[in-house]
C-alpha cells in the first residue's frame, strides 16, 4: 500500500517521502484494512521496529485533520520527550506533560497532539483539565504494562475513564509482547493486528563454548579474550556494527563498560566531543568513569545516572560514534535504541527474597526486539549466553521459542482501589455506591472476573475507610469528597499515605524538619533505600542521636520498612544539609540519578503536606513550605532568598553567603567587581543582567496599589523565591 494514497496531509506525505518511506510494511496496511481511518479501535501487537508510531502518527494526522485532537500515553518521561520531538517535525502543533501533579494544564489544550504519562493523564482527569473531552482519538504505547504492578492500575484505570467520558472516542494500543493479546483488544472492542513480521530479519540464538547456536545454523566468533560477552560484542564491532548488552545490575553494566572500552580503544573527534559534554556534567567518579568510557567508545547506561547524562549517551549511540552499551532493562523499555547485536548476558537477578530468579520472557522479547537497525542492518542478533552445555537447549525452550506472558490486571488490591475509587468520587464520575460497580464493572479487571465476589468486598472496605477518615461523605445514598478528599485526589497521592501525614502533623507538638522527612519515607508513595546489615549500626545511632526530634519509633510488627525509611530520610537530610552528590553517593552507594528521584519524591509529598497542613497544622505551614524548597534546592534556609536567582545554585549560594553576601539585595549592593572575585566574571555578567531585567520588569508595576506594596514588603524571606 502507498503512502501517497492514504487520507493523510499532503505534508505528511512529504516528509515520508523525504525519510525515503512510500509504502506501508504489511502490519501498517492491516492496520488500514482493519478500519484505522474509519475510527475503529485497534489493538497493534507487532515486533519492535515494525512501524507501530507511525501507524499512531498517521492515524493522529487524520484525526487532526477533521479537527480532532489527539492524546498520547507513554510509560516514561523520556519516552514522551522522544515522542514529543518526533511529532513535532511534522506541522502539527503539539504538547507534552508530564510534570507537576496538581495542575490543570488548561494551555496545553491549544494543541492538536499532547503527549504525556499515564500517571500524569491520571492527574488532569482528577483537576478536571477541561479540554480532556475533545479528545477524538486516545493512543496508548506499551499497552502490556497494564500488567505492571507499580503501574498498572494506573494506566487501566485511565483508559476507563477515557472511554467512560468520551465515548465516542477512537483507542489504538500498541504494544510488543503481549501473550493474550485477543483477552485485551475485545475489553477495548478493538480490532487485533497482530504479526511476526519484521524490516530487519531476527536471529536469536544462544551462545556457548565459542560459537552461536540459531535454530537452523551456528555461527563461530573468534575469542580475542577470556570473557564471552566481550567476543560477542568485538565480533560485532569488528563488522562495523554495534551492540547492546543487558546484565543484570548497575555494577555488572559500569564493569563490562570499563572493559569493553579498554578492548576498543577507539579515539575520534565525536567521542572526544561527547567525554568533554560528561566530563562538564561530572561529579561522582561513576560520572568520570562514564566520560572515559565514552571517550573510548564505549558506556553504561541505567537509572543511577543523570538523566543529561543518558541523553548525551543515546545520543552519540544513536549517531552510530558509541559503538557498545551496557545496560540495565530499562533502556529497553521503550526507547528506540536499536543495535546490530543484542547480547543478553544475565537472565537471572536478584529479587529481594527471592534470591536470584529469572527474567520474564516478556522482558526478553523486549530486548530482543532492539535487535536490528533498519535501513541499515542486514539483520539482527539477539544473544543469550549459556553457563554450560544443557543450559543452550534450555534457554530456547524458556526464552527464544517461549511466548511472553498473559496480562493481567492489577486493580484488585485494596489500597490501589482506595486511591482510585476516591478519585473516581472527587472528579465526579461516580455518585453513589451503585454508580462505583457500574463503573468498575467497565474495568478490565472485571472483564477478566467476570463473576468476582472479592471487588464488592473490598469497595466496601475502601468505602468505610474513607467514610472514617472523612475524605467522603454519604447523604441519603449520594457519596461525594469532602474538601480534605478532594485535596488528596488532586494531589495525586494515596490516601492511605495522605492520613498517615496528616495524623503525624496534627498529633505532633512541636515541628522539626527530619520528623516530617522520615514520617514522609513512612508512606506507599515514597521509594525507599535497600537496607543491608552493614547499614543498621549506623540507623541505630542516627535514631539514638535523633530521638528527641523524631516522630515515629520503631514499630513491634517489624524493623524492615521502618529502616529503610530511615535510611532515605537520612539521605534527603544530608542532600538539605548541602553535602554533595560524591558523598552522598559514596555514602548510600547510589548514583546521582537515584538522588534525582527521591528528591523529586519527597518534593511532591513536601508540597502536598504543605497544601493539607493549613487544614490540619496551621501553625507549621511556613516551616512545612520552607523545608519544600530547602529539599528543591538541596540547601539550608540561610540559603533560601539566594537560590532563587538564575544560575545561582547550592553551591555558588554558600560561596555568596560565606563572603557575606545573604539575599539578592546585598548581591546588588556587592557591585559587580566583588561578586567577579567569588564567581567568575562570567557568571557575574549573567547574573547582573538578570538583576536588571527584573528591576526593570518591577519598575513597570509601578501602578500597584500602596497596600498591597507595603503588604509584599512585610513578607518573609520566602516571598524571594515563590513568587
Amino acid at each position: 500500500m502507498k503512502i501517497k494514497e492514504l487520507p493523510i496531509s499532503g505534508h505528511l506525505k512529504d516528509y515520508y517521502q523525504k525519510a525515503g518511506i512510500s509504502d506501508l510494511y504489511p502490519p501498517q496496511a492491516e492496520c488500514i484494512h482493519k478500519g484505522m481511518f474509519k475510527r475503529k479501535n485497534l489493538l497493534v501487537a507487532i515486533p519492535t521496529a515494525s512501524g507501530k508510531t507511525l501507524v499512531a502518527e498517521m492515524a493522529m494526522h487524520h484525526h487532526v485533520g477533521e479537527s480532532g485532537k489527539c492524546l498520547y500515553i507513554v510509560p516514561l518521561k523520556a519516552l514522551a520527550s522522544e515522542k514529543f520531538e518526533e511529532f513535532s517535525r511534522k506541522d502539527v502543533r503539539v504538547g507534552i506533560s508530564t510534570g507537576d501533579f496538581d495542575r490543570r494544564d488548561e494551555s496545553l489544550g491549544k494543541n492538536d497532539i499532547i503527549v504525556a504519562t499515564s500517571e500524569k493523564v491520571d492527574s488532569l482527569i482528577r483537576n478536571s483539565a477541561p479540554w480532556l473531552k475533545d479528545i477524538s482519538l486516545l493512543v496508548v504505547d506499551e499497552v502490556h504494562l497494564i500488567d505492571s504492578p507499580d503501574r498498572g492500575a494506573t494506566l487501566e484505570m485511565v483508559i476507563t475513564k477515557m472511554r467512560y467520558r468520551n465515548p465516542e472516542m477512537q483507542i489504538i494500543a500498541l504494544s510488543a509482547t503481549i501473550g493474550n493479546p485477543g483477552v485485551l483488544a475485545r475489553w477495548m472492542d478493538a480490532e487485533l493486528v497482530t504479526s511476526e513480521w519484521r524490516p530487519v530479519d531476527l536471529r536469536p540464538g544462544v551462545f556457548y563454548n565459542g560459537r552461536i547456536k540459531f535454530h537452523e545454523s551456528f555461527r563461530t566468533v573468534e575469542c580475542v579474550s577470556k570473557f564471552d560477552d566481550l567476543n560477542l560484542c568485538m565480533d560485532t564491532i569488528s563488522e562495523g556494527g554495534q551492540c547492546l548488552v543487558f546484565v543484570s545490575s548497575r555494577k555488572n553494566a559500569e564493569a563490562f563498560a570499563k572493559r569493553a572500552a579498554s578492548a576498543f580503544q577507539l579515539e575520534n573527534s565525536a567521542l572526544k566531543e561527547l567525554s568533554d559534554r560528561l566530563t562538564k556534567l561530572a561529579e561522582t567518579d561513576n560520572d568520570k568513569l562514564l566520560a572515559a568510557c565514552v571517550e573510548s567508545g564505549a558506556a553504561f547506561h541505567h537509572a543511577g545516572l543523570k538523566r543529561e547524562a543518558r541523553t548525551v549517551v543515546e545520543e552519540g549511540f544513536r549517531k552510530g560514534h558509541i559503538r557498545c552499551i551496557s545496560s540495565t532493562p530499562t533502556l529497553a523499555a521503550g526507547l528506540n535504541m536499536p543495535a546490530r547485536r543484542v547480547i543478553i548476558r544475565d537472565y537471572r537477578r536478584f529479587t529481594s527474597g527471592e534470591g536470584m530468579v529469572p527474567i520474564p520472557v516478556r522482558e526478553y522479547h523486549q530486548m530482543a526486539g532492539r535487535a536490528g537497525r533498519p535501513h541499515l542492518d542486514p539483520y539482527g542478533e539477539a544473544v543469550l549466553i549459556a553457563k554450560d552445555d544443557q543450559d543452550v537447549e534450555a534457554l530456547f525452550e524458556w526464552y527464544i521459542d517461549a511466548p511472553a506472558e498473559d496480562v493481567y490486571s492489577q486493580c484488585g488490591t485494596e489500597s490501589t482501589l482506595c486511591t482510585h475509587i476516591l478519585s473516581l468520587i472527587a472528579s465526579g464520575f461516580v455518585r453513589s455506591r451503585e454508580e462505583i460497580s457500574t463503573f468498575m464493572d467497565r474495568t478490565f479487571f472485571l472483564y477478566q472476573h467476570k463473576q468476582s465476589r472479592v471487588i464488592p468486598r473490598v469497595i466496601g472496605k475502601v468505602l468505610a475507610f474513607l467514610l472514617e477518615t472523612e475524605m467522603i461523605a454519604e447523604n441519603g445514598g449520594i457519596v461525594s469528597a469532602t474538601q480534605y478528599g478532594s485535596l488528596v485526589s488532586r494531589l495525586f497521592i494515596n490516601p492511605n499515605g495522605a492520613q498517615t501525614i496528616v495524623h503525624g502533623i496534627s498529633s505532633a507538638e512541636e515541628y522539626s524538619d527530619v520528623a516530617l522527612l522520615q514520617l514522609i519515607c513512612s508512606t506507599p508513595d515514597m521509594y525507599n533505600l535497600y537496607v543491608s546489615n552493614k547499614d543498621i549500626p549506623y540507623l541505630e545511632r542516627f535514631l539514638v542521636d535523633l530521638d528527641e526530634d523524631l516522630w515515629l519509633t520503631v514499630p513491634e510488627d517489624g524493623e524492615e520498612g521502618f529502616f529503610r525509611g530511615l535510611k532515605t530520610t537520612m539521605l534527603l537530610r544530608d542532600w538539605a544539609n548541602e553535602l554533595s552528590d560524591t558523598v552522598i553517593c559514596e555514602r548510600y552507594s547510589v548514583g546521582p540519578g537515584d538522588i534525582y528521584s527521591m528528591v523529586e519524591s519527597v518534593n511532591w509529598l513536601l508540597h502536598a503536606t504543605s497544601r493539607l497542613t493549613p487544614m490540619f497544622a496551621p501553625s507549621f505551614y511556613q516551616q512545612v513550605r520552607e523545608l519544600e524548597y530547602c529539599m528543591k534546592y538541596g540547601v539550608k534556609r540561610e540559603l533560601l532568598p539566594l537560590v532563587k536567582i538564575r544560575n545561582i545554585g547550592r553551591v555558588r549560594a554558600r560561596r555568596l553567603f560565606n563572603s557575606g553576601i545573604s539575599s539578592p539585595e546585598n548581591l546588588q549592593a556587592a557591585g559587580f567587581d566583588r561578586v567577579s572575585q567569588i564567581l567568575g566574571r562570567g557568571v557575574a555578567d549573567q547574573l547582573f543582567s538578570a538583576v536588571k531585567r527584573q528591576s526593570d520588569k518591577n519598575s513597570g508595576d509601578v501602578k500597584e496599589s500602596g497596600a498591597r506594596a507595603t503588604a509584599r514588603k512585610k513578607q518573609s524571606t520566602l516571598s524571594y523565591f515563590v513568587d
